[in-house]
C-alpha cells in the first residue's frame, strides 16, 4: 500500500509540474524513430521541495534512496506509455530507464560534501551537494548507457524477448553494466549480449578542488590550517562539456567510492549550477567618508588609496606607482564569468626583489582567483594519463587557468625557461592557449585539439640586481631608456605596463623602508602604522570587490583623447625602416588604464582626468623602453610629490592639471583632426 501511494504520489507531481507532458513528447521521439532501443531514457526534473510538500515519503526516498524513488518513477511510467500507447515496441518495465535530475538540494549540513572536513560519508548512494573549481578535464569517450543480454539456451523462453536489460546506475563501472558472466535466472545457462541493442552514451571526468583550496595557490599565508584534495567528478550525456576550467560549480551527485590505481572519493553528477558571483553592495564606512572628503577631485582618492594600500608590507608613501597599477589591475579584474578583454598585465623591473615579491603576494590575496604560481608547476594546461582507465586524456589547468577572472603572479621572469616564455609571450598577445591531442594519447585515429580563453592577468618581475645583469648592462643612448637587452623586445611589448622601482627611482624613500622592517620585526603583532589600523585590509577587499563590479562608459571627450593620444605616438614613435614601434594592443591597454583609474574612483563615467593617468602611465612604460618622446613625462609624473597632507595634494592636483593640458596641446600638435572622430570610430 505504500509502494501504491508513493506510485500515486509521483503521477501527481509529474502533471502538476508538466513533467507528464514532456515525457509525453519524450515517447513521441523514440514512437517515430525507426530505430529499436533495448532501453528508453528519460530525464524526469524534480523539486525536491515540492515532492515532500506533497507526499513526505516520496520526497524522502528522492532525497535519501534515488534508485528506489527511480523505480517508482519508473514503473509509473510503464503505466503511463502502456494505457496511453506512447511507444509501441516497449515491451518490458525494465527497458525503462528513469533519471532523476534535481534542481536542488536542502541548505543544511548534512547535504553538504566538503573535503575539507572528516570524516566523510560516501558509502550511502544518496545525493550531496559540493562546490568546487575545475582543474583539471578529459576528452569525451563513450560508455555503456543499457543492453540487452539473451540466453544462451535457445529452448530457454529467456533466449528471446526484452527480460534481461542492464542499465547505467550512479557509481557504476563498465564491467557492471556488460560482463560475460551473467547467468540465466531460470535455467542458469551463460548470457550473451545482444549487441546490435547496445546504447552508448557521452562520458567525461572533471577533476575539483573546494574554493578553500585556493588558499594553498596562494603566496600569502593566512594562518590558517587546513587540508584539501581534489576529488572526481562524472559527467554523462547531456551534462558532457556543460562545465569549463577554472570556473566555479555547485554539484549535485551521488558518492561513490572507485578503486583504480589508488583509491579516490567519485562522484556521479545529476545536476550541474553554475556558481554566481556575490557582488559586494557597498565599502567600508572609513573610504566611504574618504571618497565624499575627496570627492571635489578626479584625483586626489586613488592618490590616496595607493599611498595608503598594503602598509602592512611597505610603509606609506613608498613604492605609490607601483601600488597605484596593482590597484588598477585588480580593479580590472572580474567575478563575472564572462570574457575579459581588459586584463591589465604588469611588468616591473627592480633591484628590491623582496619587498617587490612581498608586496604582489599580499595583493593576489585580495581577489578570490589570485594565484602565485610555483616555478616547479606548469603555468599552462598539459596533458596527463586518465588513471581510471576511459582511455581519455586529462587535460590539467596550470596556474593561468586556475587564476580565471583573477590574477596569476609567475614571479622572477628569468626563472622560466624559454620555450615558457615563448608560450607566455604568445599567450599574452592572443589572450588564449591550444592544447594539441595526440590521437595515439586520446585512443583516436585522429589529433585533437581544445582552446582554452586565458582570462587573468599575469604579473611578473625582473631582478635586475643579480650580478650576470650587472656585468651585462649597457649604456643607454636615449633618455629615460632602460636597458632591456636581456629581455626580448617582442616580450616586453606584451605586457601592458613596465614599471622600474629601485633605489634610485622616486617611489623607494630608504629611511622609511627601514624604519618600517625594523618595527616589524621587534613587534610582529603590533599596529605598524595609522593607515593599518584605520584602513584593514578586509576594507580594501570591500573596496575591489564593488569597484570591479562597476559598470563604465567613456564619456566623448575621454574617447577622442584616447584617440588622439594614441595616434600622436604612433606618429612620433614610428620610422621608416622598423614602422611604429606601438603594438596593435595599445588601444586597448589605453582603454583597460582608463576603465580602471575610473573604477577605482567608484564611479561610472571614463573622464579626460582618467585618460589623462593612463597615458601617463603608458607613455612612462614607454619611455623606458624606447626612451623619450615629443610628449615629455617625468619618471614621477603620476606622483611629483610625497603626500604628506592635503596641501601636497593640492599640489598634485595643480601638477595633473597642468599635464592634462600638455596632453591636449600634444594631441593638437602630432595628431591633428582627432576632435571630429565619433564614437564608433
Amino acid at each position: 500500500m505504500s509502494n501504491l501511494k508513493m506510485k500515486e504520489a509521483a503521477l501527481v507531481y509529474l502533471d502538476r509540474s508538466r513533467g507528464l507532458q514532456k515525457f509525453i513528447d519524450d515517447c513521441k521521439f523514440y514512437n517515430d524513430s525507426k530505430q529499436s532501443y533495448a532501453v528508453y531514457r528519460f530525464n524526469i526534473l524534480i523539486n525536491p521541495s515540492d515532492v515532500l510538500e506533497l507526499d513526505a515519503e516520496l520526497g524522502n526516498h528522492v532525497l535519501h534512496h534515488p534508485l528506489k524513488a527511480a523505480q517508482v518513477f519508473q514503473s509509473v511510467c510503464f503505466i503511463a506509455v502502456k494505457t496511453l500507447s506512447l511507444i509501441g515496441q516497449l515491451q518490458t518495465e525494465t527497458q525503462i530507464n528513469i533519471v532523476l535530475k534535481l534542481t536542488h538540494l536542502p541548505p543544511l549540513p548534512s547535504y553538504a560534501l566538503d573535503l575539507c572536513e572528516f570524516p566523510l560519508d560516501y558509502t550511502s548512494q544518496r545525493f550531496y551537494m559540493m562546490q568546487g573549481i575545475v582543474i583539471a578535464m578529459t576528452t569525451v569517450t563513450k560508455y555503456t548507457q543499457g543492453a540487452r543480454f539473451l540466453c544462451s539456451d535457445e529452448a530457454c523462453p529467456c533466449s528471446k524477448g526484452f527480460q534481461y536489460i542492464r542499465v547505467h546506475v550512479p557509481g557504476a563501472t563498465e564491467s557492471a553494466t556488460v560482463r560475460n558472466d551473467f547467468l540465466c535466472n531460470l535455467c542458469s545457462s551463460s548470457l550473451q549480449e545482444d549487441r546490435k541493442f547496445r546504447v552508448l552514451g557521452d562520458k567525461q571526468i572533471i577533476e575539483i578542488i573546494t574554493t578553500k583550496a585556493l588558499h594553498a595557490f596562494q603566496g600569502y599565508s593566512k594562518n590558517l590550517p587546513f587540508r584539501f584534495q581534489s576529488f572526481t567528478i562524472f559527467l554523462r550525456d547531456e551534462l558532457v562539456n556543460k562545465m569549463n576550467i577554472g570556473n566555479e560549480y555547485k554539484i549535485i551527485g551521488i558518492p561513490t567510492c572507485v578503486k583504480s590505481s589508488q583509491t579516490a572519493v567519485c562522484i556521479e553528477a545529476n545536476s550541474i549550477i553554475i556558481c554566481n558571483p556575490k557582488v559586494s553592495s557597498g565599502i567600508s564606512d572609513n573610504f566611504n567618508c574618504l571618497f565624499s572628503l575627496t570627492s571635489v577631485s578626479c584625483w586626489k582618492f586613488t592618490a590616496i588609496l595607493a599611498n595608503i594600500f598594503a602598509s602592512q608590507i611597505v610603509p606609506p608613501g613608498t613604492y605609490n606607482l607601483l601600488k597605484l597599477c596593482l590597484l588598477m589591475s585588480l580593479v580590472q579584474t572580474s567575478d563575472c564569468k564572462k570574457e575579459l578583454e581588459n586584463c591589465l598585465d604588469i611588468l616591473i623591473i627592480t633591484s628590491d626583489t623582496l619587498l617587490v615579491d612581498r608586496l604582489l603576494n599580499f595583493s593576489i590575496n585580495l581577489v578570490p582567483h589570485g594565484i602565485h604560481h610555483p616555478v616547479s608547476t606548469e603555468i599552462f594546461p598539459t596533458l596527463s594519463t586518465n588513471k581510471y582507465g576511459t582511455g581519455a586524456v586529462s587535460i590539467q589547468a596550470g596556474s593561468a587557468l586556475l587564476a580565471k577572472g583573477g590574477i596569476c603572479f609567475i614571479g622572477d621572469l628569468c626563472s622560466h625557461k624559454k620555450d615558457k616564455l615563448e608560450q607566455l609571450q604568445s599567450v599574452l598577445e592572443s589572450r588564449s592557449i591550444t592544447v594539441y591531442i595526440p590521437g595515439k594519447k586520446s585512443g583516436d585515429d585522429i589529433d585533437q585539439q581544445m582552446s582554452f580563453p586565458v582570462q587573468c592577468s599575469f604579473w611578473s618581475f625582473i631582478d635586475m640586481n643579480s650580478s650576470s645583469r650587472r656585468n651585462a648592462q649597457k649604456t643607454n643612448t636615449l633618455i629615460g631608456q632602460m636597458d632591456c637587452s636581456l629581455i626580448p623586445a617582442n616580450f616586453v611589448e606584451a605586457f601592458g605596463l613596465l614599471i622600474n622601482c629601485n633605489e634610485s627611482s622616486p617611489c623607494h624613500p630608504l629611511l622609511p623602508t627601514v624604519q618600517h622592517t625594523l618595527k616589524k620585526a621587534t613587534d610582529p603583532e603590533g599596529p605598524l602604522n595609522l593607515a593599518s589600523k584605520q584602513f584593514p585590509t578586509e576594507d580594501f577587499e570591500k573596496l575591489l570587490a564593488f569597484a570591479k563590479n562597476l559598470n563604465v562608459e567613456f564619456s566623448l571627450e575621454a574617447e577622442r583623447m584616447i584617440h588622439g593620444y594614441y595616434l600622436a605616438s604612433r606618429r612620433i614613435r614610428t620610422d621608416s625602416i622598423y614602422g611604429s614601434k606601438l603594438s596593435a594592443s595599445t588601444l586597448k591597454y589605453l582603454v583597460s588604464l582608463s576603465e580602471a583609474h575610473t573604477r577605482l574612483n567608484l564611479r561610472n563615467k571614463v573622464l579626460i582626468e582618467d585618460v589623462l593617468i593612463a597615458a601617463l602611465l603608458f607613455e612612462t612604460s614607454l619611455t623606458l623602453k624606447y626612451g623619450a618622446s615629443a610628449f615629455v613625462v617625468a619618471p614621477n609624473a603620476v606622483f611629483p610629490f610625497e603626500l604628506y597632507n592635503e596641501e601636497y595634494l593640492e599640489q598634485r592636483d595643480l601638477y595633473l592639471t597642468e599635464c592634462l593640458q600638455q596632453l591636449q596641446q600634444f594631441i593638437a600638435t602630432y595628431a591633428p583632426g582627432t576632435a571630429i572622430f565619433s564614437g564608433d570610430e
